[in-house]
């Protein structure tokens, strides 16, 4: 369905059998992905006008981070939109263009479970070493910091593409076929070594995740009053991290489960598989995690209560705040919390 979903790359006759024999259901399944899809685009882009608007949250290296998550899915889930989109019209793309597209769409998935690994890095440097986050996440050692993880983010599809170039023939590129990320992986090792990447990556994620939220635990139990507070919310925001990294961990998995369950011949079966991992993987752990975090989060969810209730048309780009005595969306005391 996309450039990061199973499924290899097939010609014209081989897409049809996988498309099934019922056009109703095709109908059916695309439309609702259609209802389920835009919803989610237009409330992440929302999400990230907030936070262009809010020069304070423009200045915390957690919203910085936030902000990175928010872009790089909504480019995710329009292009996998495309891809859907694409899969119900038959639509046979040029090597020339479907390569890239796949480079970048699985560049961008890798991007959110990266930068929230940053993010579980940046709670635990506030809350083990509060005294030295500032100094260590200013603006622009986090732009450093992003710099870094899209880089990190597009260096493994980018090894995928040296790799297949050293296989193919220049008229490789010419050909028609379904978009797919299996284009770029001609090699039965090449794949193996894929899956071993994988492994390694998610060894590292634990280990970090698990020395982190360790860490922060530890401080929570030992810590008394306001710190006790603090630690104790930054524990509840890496449990937080931890869910939405077992998402992007589903995710990757998901193309092994449809492969497995294209052996069985059953087309319906994999079918709604297929379905099922691309509503539940890709569009729900793109989209739900990053409204949690916007919502659970009190300086954001005020600034997104406000915008969402007095409309942007209301304040020049130029104010840092909305005058108190014209709110009429928040009592005073919420409004000062969320301009704090």
């Amino acid at each position: 369905m996309n450039g990061s979903s199973s499924g290899p790359a097939v010609n014209g006759s081989a897409q049809r059998g996988l498309r099934g024999n019922d056009p109703v259901r095709l109908h059916v399944t695309t439309a609702l992905a259609q209802a389920i899809v835009w919803p989610f685009i237009l409330i992440d882009l929302f999400m990230l006008l907030v936070y262009v608007r809010r020069q304070v949250l423009r200045l915390e290296a957690r919203y910085i981070l936030f902000a990175q998550t928010l872009f790089a899915d909504v480019v995710f889930l329009l292009l996998t939109n495309f891809g859907l989109i694409s899969y119900y019209v038959n639509l046979l793309v040029p090597m020339a263009f479907c390569v890239p597209l796949c480079i970048v769409m699985d560049a961008l998935a890798q991007v959110s479970p990266n930068m929230i690994l940053a993010m579980c890095l940046e709670r635990y440097v506030a809350v083990c070493m509060p005294l030295r986050h500032v100094d260590i996440f200013t603006p622009h050692r986090t732009i450093l910091l992003i710099v870094a993880v899209w880089f990190l983010s597009f260096m493994r599809p980018l090894v995928d593409l040296v790799i297949l170039l050293t296989y193919i023939a220049e008229s490789y590129f010419h050909t028609m076929a379904s978009c797919s990320y299996e284009v770029l992986l001609q090699q039965g090792w090449h794949m193996m070594m894929r899956g071993n990447v994988y492994i390694l990556k998610l060894v590292f994620t634990v280990v970090i995740l698990c020395f982190t939220y360790g860490s922060i635990m530890h401080v929570a139990r030992r810590a008394s009053g306001d710190n006790k507070q603090a630690a104790s919310k930054g524990q509840r925001t890496m449990l937080l991290h931890v869910l939405q990294l077992f998402f992007c961990t589903l995710e990757a998995v998901s193309p092994f489960i449809e492969a497995r369950v294209l052996e069985l011949r059953d087309i319906n079966i994999f079918l709604i598989v297929r379905y099922f991992d691309f509503l539940a993987f890709h569009i729900f752990s793109r989209a739900i995690s990053p409204l949690i975090y916007g919502f659970r989060d009190e300086k954001f969810h005020f600034a997104l209560k406000y915008y969402a209730c007095c409309k942007f048309n209301h304040i020049s780009s130029q104010q840092e705040g909305p005058p108190l005595g014209k709110d009429k969306c928040t009592n005073k005391k919420e409004l000062q919390t969320a301009l704090k």
